[in-house]
């Protein structure tokens, strides 16, 4: 059983000066949602997601050695977003750094040039933390695998993870494998609250290659942060049920995932959409995070799918927006009805295709 304690390294065998990195990580999509956690970034309940290819995040990192006096000063780092210095995006890259330094004890020691950018619009109400700090943790584990050339494959890519969660929880899903658990669920394993595992079962055919068009329905500020909203679970009267639930529908994606069930794979997803958003309906602030459209898209999905019997359905995360999931097969005849029946529904006519990829890629 890994512990924190862990990831913490022993006395670094290669010195570096300074050096360039650069990795891409994906966004990823939960089908059984992560709502609520405890200390540290500790998940309330397990979850697992499909892995994205086309959204991503970008992040170049140049490091190089600071003067040994100027290392009490804190860390060194300069952000830039598509270019340009980006001052308000600095504090949360700095209590990144702040919550991973006892297991980066190099971090103070270099100056960093961060650059970053996202293949998808900024502020299209796709979440950029987890691809984000996947990026920005892949490219600190591959400083650190230079200054502990032993590092084997398996633990740089489950620290990556661990350290990712750090930054964002949903991000440690974003750093490896196409299907990713992360929280501890007895029948998954090596499963752990602290990092996300590649899903370790058998996984039928139908899901390969699934698709996810993206429609962006409101591209605003999210109303409720993440953060807030997770509290939200701590003193919500129907939590216990909620995660008792999570572990119960992850068992079921086991079989279903094996077997090829679409139809079940459809009834787990969709429920399990419309419970976050019920989690948020029923907290003590409440909020209604879906917008009228949503609600004409989800309607319209459902419509569909019974008059024609095509395998799509719908999940959400904790926004407007919504992802259309189906299997390869009926690309062609999934696409045609979003742009028949849903892009009217989209702001400006947007949105985003996408499709099961494999995690983070070092450019």
């Amino acid at each position: 059983m890994f512990t924190a304690a862990d990831f913490i390294p022993k006395a670094y065998s290669s010195t570096i000066e300074s050096g360039t990195f650069e990795w891409s990580a994906p966004s990823n999509i939960a089908l059984v949602k992560y709502w609520g956690k405890k200390e540290n970034q500790i998940p309330a309940n397990p979850s697992v997601s499909f892995t994205l290819k086309n959204c991503k995040t970008i992040t170049r990192l140049c490091f190089e050695k600071r003067d040994a006096s100027s290392v009490t000063n804190g860390f060194s780092f300069d952000l830039l977003f598509e270019g340009k210095s980006k001052e308000d995006f600095k504090p949360k890259i700095r209590k990144f750094l702040e919550r991973v330094e006892a297991y980066l004890p190099f971090l103070k020691e270099y100056h960093f040039t961060i650059d970053t950018h996202n293949t998808f619009p900024h502020s299209s109400g796709i979440a950029s933390s987890a691809s984000g700090m996947a990026a920005l943790a892949m490219n600190f584990m591959s400083l650190e695998k230079l200054l502990n050339p032993e590092m084997s494959d398996e633990y740089f890519y489950q620290k990556a993870s661990f350290l990712a969660r750090l930054g964002s929880g949903s991000a440690c899903r974003s750093v490896k494998g196409n299907v990713v658990v992360w929280g501890n669920q007895a029948n998954i394993e090596r499963s752990s609250d602290l990092f996300g595992v590649e899903f370790p079962h058998a996984i039928h055919e139908n899901f390969r290659n699934y698709q996810d068009t993206i429609l962006l329905v409101d591209k605003g500020e999210k109303q409720v942060s993440s953060t807030v909203g997770h509290d939200l679970m701590h003193n919500h009267p129907y939590a216990e049920r909620r995660f008792a639930q999570a572990h119960e529908n992850l068992d079921k994606l086991i079989a279903i995932f094996e077997s090829g069930n679409v139809e079940e794979f459809i009834k787990v997803v969709e429920s399990e959409a419309l419970t976050l958003h019920a989690m948020m309906m029923t907290s003590m602030p409440y909020y209604i995070l879906m917008k009228p459209n949503t609600l004409q898209i989800i309607n319209a999905i459902w419509k569909f799918r019974a008059e024609t019997k095509t395998p799509v359905c719908f999940t959400l995360d904790a926004g407007a927006n919504v992802h259309v999931l189906y299997p390869e097969n009926v690309s062609k005849k999934v696409l045609q009805f979003i742009k028949n029946e849903l892009v009217g529904f989209c702001q400006n006519g947007q949105y985003i295709c996408d499709e099961i990829g494999k995690g983070a890629i070092a450019l």
